[in-house]
């Protein structure tokens, strides 16, 4: 690292004067909410955010080495760190909760590469919306402490989405691909307009053995491009295998195919997809939506009111929240509620906390039970 981002040097992560003082009064709020405060390793495994974010991050990231040539790299954000701690803590099946309030790492166009980030994660509640109130009560209670009083909250939730999917009539390469889209509204669009048929811009047409292999058994495909590969003396690339090339041709020609069942499921899906507004109105035009379409909405539903009313009893205003059908985080842990605040007086900062439900994020990094999870992270220096 240059020397202008040391922690010795910093100013963004050595604060001092009234910035230190928030900083303290942040960290005395999550004590005195049930989280105590937790420092994991600024040293991590650089395979754990490549596996579970993507090869995008790595861009993103300081990477170095140890000893041993594992790769490593400087902790880019505090929940997957936390997590992984938890887990190789004594305590990794039962409830726990944390706090946070230190330096991460990321290369940026603008603005320092370290930079200040706090938060709070919480494990194993099972009341989960109950705990999904009380983290974003605890959100909002956090800027105050910081002096923003203008915030402006968006809110969506993934759960409603996956039970449209389920609803529909679409082949399982389908909902896989939608739900890996869920958060990136124009790439969802883009994948909508080609279940009817649409061929999005730049894109080639289906190669002759794509098309020769839809419908064929897996089995028979694999033997079909094994004689493929021996008879032209091709060599598959990247280690793949005849099996693995297969498997992708057929879930290309899936996704090429389009009928009367994929009109109907882009309909609904834009349909669905279009509703935003006031959390109790978005509900009332949700279940209109439910009933028009004949899916089976129920128990989605029944979570997302439960979760109203949860805010509700923990003093956050739900008319003051802005609900957005294709809302939500493009990682793919995240399971259902999410959320993201945004300063009314300062909008190009970009969002200033982020959070939302993330069950499936411990049981990725080597959870042996079901652990859910909620939390959220404030970026300090868009403050």
């Amino acid at each position: 690292m240059s020397p202008a981002a040391s922690p010795a040097t910093n100013p963004a992560t050595n604060p001092a004067g009234p910035q230190a003082a928030r900083y303290a009064a942040l960290t005395a709020l999550f004590e005195t909410a049930g989280f105590p405060t937790v420092e994991p390793a600024i040293l991590q495994p650089s395979s754990l955010f490549l596996d579970l974010i993507g090869e995008d991050i790595r861009g993103r990231m300081y990477l170095t080495s140890d000893a041993a040539g594992e790769e490593l790299c400087l902790r880019p954000d505090y929940t997957i760190p936390v997590c992984r701690a938890h887990l190789d803590g004594p305590g990794a099946t039962t409830p726990a909760r944390y706090s946070y309030c230190g330096p991460v790492f990321r290369q940026r166009r603008e603005g320092a590469g370290e930079f200040m980030q706090a938060g709070v994660e919480c494990f194993g509640r099972p009341d989960e919306a109950e705990a999904d109130a009380h983290v974003l009560a605890l959100a909002l209670e956090s800027l105050a402490t910081l002096g923003v009083n203008d915030a402006t909250i968006q809110i969506g939730d993934e759960a409603l989405f996956r039970a449209v999917l389920d609803g529909l009539d679409l082949a399982p390469v389908w909902r896989r691909r939608l739900g890996e889209l869920f958060g990136e509204r124009d790439r969802l669009d883009a994948a909508i307009a080609a279940m009817t048929g649409g061929v999005p811009e730049g894109a080639m047409p289906a190669p002759a053995l794509m098309r020769a292999l839809d419908g064929v058994d897996p089995a028979t495909a694999q033997q079909a491009v094994a004689e493929l590969l021996r008879l032209s003396g091709l060599r598959p690339i990247a280690g793949r295998s005849a099996a693995d090339i297969a498997g992708r041709l057929l879930e290309q020609a899936a996704l090429a195919t389009h009928d009367s069942g994929t009109d109907r499921a882009a309909e609904l899906l834009s349909a669905f997809l279009s509703i935003r507004g006031r959390p109790r109105e978005a509900v009332t035009a949700l279940e209109a939506f439910a009933t028009r379409s004949g899916l089976d909405l129920a128990a989605a539903l029944a979570g997302f009111t439960a979760r109203l009313d949860a805010l509700e009893a923990a003093g956050v205003d739900v008319g003051n929240l802005e609900f957005s059908a294709d809302f939500g985080r493009r990682l793919d842990y995240y399971t259902g509620f999410v959320f993201e605040i945004h300063s009314a007086s300062r909008k190009a900062a970009g969002q200033i906390v982020g959070g939302g439900r993330y069950d499936r994020l411990l049981a990725l990094l080597g959870a042996e039970t079901h652990i859910p999870a909620t939390g959220f992270s404030i970026w300090l220096d868009r403050i």
